[in-house]
């Protein structure tokens, strides 16, 4: 029996054809060119992948993945390409497919499809911190601007509440700062994800990112910021290109 071919890494983004809230969004125009090649160009320039892949139920998402660098060998079945489907079974049904080619991936990079502001110096961070330790994920991280343990909720008497009262006096520089997922990429070794590990744990280390280069798209106004925030970005990227020469 020929042994599996042993890939060091792998680039798995998601990309199903039916956002309903940005219609297209994975492949609508962001920046001047669609969505998903701002992921797939970060992938092909970290030189971390031995193959990067986009997981699709569409055509035309497969189709300009190919155009663009990435590979769409095969069609996400229609149960894990609806609004309710993890992340993690996602990825586990490309290491399975991989799996069933005679191919053996040890390290997985979920790298989601709307994520303009990934760097390929930040897939390489999270591809040395998932060799560097005792763990089973590495993913992005970026800290919230305000503290959290001064949330207010809205009460159904349209008044306001804090969550945490007992925090109304303590000065900001006091309180512990808090992270969230920037919801841009996920490292993790091919058997955590094929046991439906939790990304979240005590086994998962951070990649942290500066708040700028982060926003979730998940609506028509968070499109519109990520649009706000990259234009900036780019013009002061370009500012210090012209202030090197």
């Amino acid at each position: 029996m020929t042994e599996p071919t042993e890939l060091q890494a792998i680039a798995v983004i998601p990309a199903r054809g039916g956002s309903k809230r940005i219609p297209r969004k994975n492949i609508r125009e962001f920046g001047g060119k669609p969505m998903i090649a701002w992921s797939i160009e970060a992938a092909l320039a970290s030189g971390c992948f031995d193959r990067v892949l986009v997981s699709t139920d569409d055509d035309e998402i497969a189709a300009m993945a190919i155009a663009l660098g990435a590979e769409a060998p095969f069609r996400r079945p229609a149960q894990l390409a609806d609004d309710y489907t993890g992340t993690v079974p996602v990825i586990a049904h490309a290491i399975d497919w991989l799996q069933s080619q005679g191919e053996a991936p040890q390290a997985v990079c979920c790298l989601y499809a709307t994520a303009p502001f990934v760097q390929a110096e930040d897939l390489k961070s999270g591809f040395s911190a998932l060799q560097g330790g005792d763990v089973d994920y590495a993913f992005s991280v970026t800290s919230y601007a305000f503290p959290i343990q001064r949330a207010l909720r809205l009460t159904d008497e349209g008044r306001v509440e804090m969550f945490q009262p007992e925090h109304f006096t303590t000065r900001s520089q006091d309180l512990e700062e808090a992270w969230h997922d920037a919801g841009q990429f996920y490292w993790g070794r091919a058997e955590a994800w094929l046991a439906g590990m939790s990304i979240f744990s005590q086994r998962t280390v951070p990649v942290k990112l500066p708040r700028h280069r982060v926003q979730d798209i998940d609506t028509p106004e968070d499109w519109q910021r990520a649009e706000w925030l990259f234009r900036t970005w780019q013009a002061e990227l370009s500012k210090r290109l012209e202030d090197q020469v």
